[in-house]
């Protein structure tokens, strides 16, 4: 299965452009939105893979955004990463209570962020194969 579209929303041009960097040797074609509104509005309108999802955004922040994306039938089965600077148990642990599959925190480990997307990818192909009835992918 060819890689597919991972949706980087994030504010600061800078932080997209090291995701796609980084990314960009695993084959994933990145699409960048800036703010929470953009980024809700291509989860609906592309084939999205995995999202990354910072936490302090312009309009709707990212609570506001993964709110959205877990309450809609259309993107709750996405998985979102939620990769922010803003540290924290208290925001551990809210990102787990709001449904985000994996929290990480910047600056990251290029290496890391590579891992975990190719998991959760392999992890959301898999969850796709066995509901279509084909259990490998």
């Amino acid at each position: 299965m060819t890689p597919g579209k991972i949706l980087l929303i994030e504010d600061e041009p800078s932080n997209s452009r090291l995701m796609e960097i980084t990314l960009r040797p695993l084959g994933y074609e990145t699409l960048v939105r800036t703010d929470g509104s953009s980024g809700l509005d291509a989860a609906h309108d592309e084939s999205i893979e995995l999202i990354v999802l910072d936490i302090a955004l312009p309009e709707l922040d990212g609570w506001q955004v993964l709110d959205r994306l877990r309450s809609d039938p259309h993107t709750m089965a996405i998985p979102v990463l939620v990769l922010t600077a803003h540290v924290g148990d208290e925001n551990l642990m809210k990102a787990a209570d709001a449904g985000a599959d994996v929290f990480m925190t910047k600056p990251f480990q290029p290496n890391d962020l590579r891992q975990v997307v190719s998991a959760l990818i392999q992890q959301r192909r898999e969850a796709l194969a066995q509901r279509n009835g084909n259990p490998t992918v």
